[in-house]
């Protein structure tokens, strides 16, 4: 990732044509009152590459995994701290399902409009029929603000993540799941 990195107050105004799906996420937080800054950046598609984001913003950002049963009936959306390792057995006995595994493209494009490279909770806005569960690792709770892609890979939302539980995913119509993943697998 270079330097290419700009930081807006609320929505990016620099005229950059942006997409549908990332329009809708201003527009959501606008709407529903919750403050937060917008850093546009080169596309950011691993953990590394959102370093630079972190850095820019001083503001954490966590690993979003989608995830879904063997039936592919079920789906989760799974916040963890981006350096905790992940073993879908810990998760699956916690909710109490069958083994969990990565989601195809085409589901996380249904459900949440976004595409491999930019999950997010910010994806909630658009599942209107509440289909993704959200689950969040416990040790994410002590965190203040925390940057996470608005549907696109090429900017991060940064907001408090008191804002995302108490105001975004409840005007989404769907609730928290919290879970203690181990440290050590």
């Amino acid at each position: 990732m270079t330097n290419e990195i700009s930081v807006f107050e609320g929505r990016p105004d620099d005229g950059t044509p942006r997409s549908e799906a990332e329009e809708a996420v201003y527009d959501f937080l606008d709407r529903i009152g919750v403050s937060y800054r917008t850093c546009c950046h080169p596309a950011a598609f691993t953990m590394e590459e959102c370093e630079a984001v972190r850095q820019a913003v001083d503001a954490p950002v966590f690993k979003n995994l989608f995830l879904t049963n063997r039936q592919m009936t079920d789906f989760y959306l799974l916040m963890i701290p981006a350096d905790k390792p992940f073993k879908t057995k810990y998760l699956s006995g916690q909710l109490g399902c069958a083994r969990l595994s990565f989601a195809t493209a085409e589901a996380m494009e249904t459900l949440l409009h976004i595409r491999p490279g930019a999950v997010s909770p910010m994806g909630l806005i658009h599942d209107t029929g509440c289909k993704v569960r959200l689950i969040i690792d416990s040790d994410l709770q002590g965190c203040q603000v925390y940057a996470c892609h608005p549907c696109v890979n090429t900017a991060s939302v940064v907001l408090s993540l008191g804002d995302l539980i108490d105001k975004v995913i409840p005007a989404t119509g769907h609730s928290v799941t919290w879970v203690t993943l181990p440290t050590e697998q």
